[in-house]
């Protein structure tokens, strides 16, 4: 029986983490790096990222983590790659050059030796086609939708060729940022739990109506205001413990920028809210907590 959520996540460990001038043009939360060197950002950003990992543990989620490589400053963020419960994998195609990088062949093999790749859109590179794992498609695994929010990164076309072919329904919409622009990645717009989904509504310019209304017949829904966004209050993620337990696992910002009343909410749903502070990650990296796990079902 399929889930929507997995007790077992993959984490990489970063060797290098800066702002990624390659990506920084599409992704609204980035911030440029000025003012420091790279090895000091590094030196922080793996502080959080092995209390984060230490969290995720303490609360009996198992977790896997892979050292990164040089080149690949978003290492820490493996969107690039798609589990599911038959144990196969999907590899998506990237926008960010030195992102292409990260789908190793080391990396790969490893994943190779419990899940068996059945599709590659890796070649869809060569024709600015993009589609960033489930970055760029918010699945509900259970009852076989995605919902994905047009971006550079978020080919339309490349999104319904995926869903055709995987008897996915697509939900396709239109956002904007608050600099006006499409939203580069919708889940940190919207996230996609077991009965409680999240999604700011109010970012998305055209097709809501649709979100709402899909989403509404599967899930209780909580919203989230722009000022929550910026927060990346929609970057959060359902992880199972060991004995199967939901957790929502969110950063510290995200956590602060909830109102109680919505994380009274969340105990209605959730053993426990796991919260880290990513402000580094987020910061130069201009990613979250749903970001920077792997799923591995």
């Amino acid at each position: 029986m399929t889930s929507q959520s997995t007790n077992h996540v993959l984490l990489i460990r970063p060797v290098e983490f800066y702002c990624n001038e390659q990506t920084i043009e599409t992704n609204h939360y980035q911030q440029p790096d000025d003012n420091k060197s790279h090895s000091e950002i590094l030196e922080q950003a793996l502080i959080e990222f092995d209390a984060f990992e230490k969290n995720l543990l303490d609360h009996n989620i198992q977790v896997t983590t892979l050292i990164g490589q040089k080149g690949c400053p978003d290492n820490i963020f493996p969107n690039w790659a798609v589990t599911f419960d038959d144990q196969s994998m999907h590899i998506f195609s990237m926008l960010g050059e030195n992102r292409r990088l990260e789908k190793s062949k080391e990396h790969i093999s490893t994943l190779n030796q419990i899940y068996r790749t059945t599709l590659d859109y890796s070649e869809y590179e060569d024709t600015s086609q993009f589609l960033e794992g489930t970055s760029s498609l918010v699945l509900d695994r259970v009852n076989r939708i995605a919902y994905m929010g047009i971006s550079s990164r978020s080919n339309e076309d490349l999104a319904i060729k995926w869903a055709d072919d995987q008897n996915y329904q697509l939900i396709v919409f239109e956002t904007q940022s608050h600099t006006g622009d499409p939203i580069y990645h919708s889940d940190v717009m919207m996230s996609i739990g077991t009965e409680l989904a999240l999604v700011c509504s109010e970012s998305i310019k055209l097709g809501g109506n649709n979100v709402i209304n899909q989403l509404s017949q599967t899930h209780e829904i909580l919203e989230i205001s722009r000022d929550q966004l910026m927060s990346f209050c929609g970057n959060c993620i359902e992880i199972k413990d060991t004995n199967n337990k939901l957790n929502l696992v969110m950063s510290a910002t995200a956590y602060d920028g909830f109102e109680s009343s919505q994380l009274k909410v969340f105990e209605q749903y959730f053993t426990n809210i796991l919260h880290s502070n990513l402000e580094t990650i987020e910061t130069y990296g201009g990613g979250s907590a749903r970001c920077m796990i792997m799923e591995l079902f």
